[in-house]
């Protein structure tokens, strides 16, 4: 059948931008190759609902009507993409606000819980633009939809691994109720801390429980070490999935 709304689907994809050049792409050697290998993300194949904005509203919006096995490009304009260039979200900044007081042009930063590249460092001011680095962009996406997700427990893995980057956790369904057993490692990982409400709110709208239930068990000697959280922190931060 036809994917709709709704539907849980597996995509493997690469997007590119400006000559080919790749930005992000579910498959591991490639983005080896082309530098941008995240040793913390899942490759393979990204679980998304269709329809729920949980990828760019073009490529979203041509899932509709394909069926499991298609394999195209898309040629997606920035309305549809990520978004126009806004020159009011290119803003002069005190160096004051920037750590050491020192920016140089390229480098990225996040201001009052922004995130942007200085661009140009006039005296003791830089501008800093906090659009979107492919805002004004066209880019380009291949993708194929691998499978489409049926059973509730691997709905929610497939959330979960969208949101957490873990590729699966223990999972089990009773009466309507998703009972989540946490890995201990994540408790601590800010990413989880950030997204968990978000993620319960999806399982209830998409999968139709009633209630889900996030069970955390800390074994004798289980707590993370300063150094392991302060990573998660940082993958946190720099914004890596």
């Amino acid at each position: 059948m036809a994917i709709e709304n709704g539907d849980f689907i597996k995509v493997s994809y690469t997007g590119k931008f400006e000559g080919g050049l790749i930005f992000d792409t579910t498959d591991e050697e490639l983005a080896k190759e082309n530098q941008i290998f995240n040793p913390r993300g899942v490759y393979g194949g990204d679980v998304v609902v269709v329809g729920a904005g949980h990828t760019i509203k073009g490529l979203d919006e041509d899932f509709v009507g394909k069926d499991v096995g298609y394999k195209g490009e898309l040629v997606i304009p920035p309305e549809k993409g990520f978004g126009e260039h806004d020159p009011k979200q290119v803003e002069t900044i005190s160096l004051n606000k920037f750590e050491d007081r020192k920016a140089t042009p390229g480098m990225g930063v996040e201001i009052e819980g922004k995130r942007g590249v200085v661009t140009k460092v006039i005296g003791r001011r830089a501008r800093v633009d906090f659009n979107h680095p492919l805002a004004g962009k066209e880019v380009t996406y291949e993708y194929t939809i691998d499978e489409k997700l049926e059973g509730d427990v691997d709905k929610i893995n497939g959330l979960l691994s969208l949101y957490t980057g873990v590729p699966e956790i223990e999972v089990e369904v009773e009466d309507k109720t998703a009972i989540i057993n946490i890995p201990v490692a994540l408790s601590f990982n800010q990413r989880w801390l950030m997204s968990k409400n978000r993620i319960a709110s999806e399982i209830i709208e998409n999968i139709g429980m009633e209630q889900v239930k996030f069970v955390e068990t800390y074994p004798v000697g289980s707590p993370a070490s300063a150094e392991e959280e302060e990573a998660e922190s940082e993958d946190y931060e720099s914004g890596e999935e």
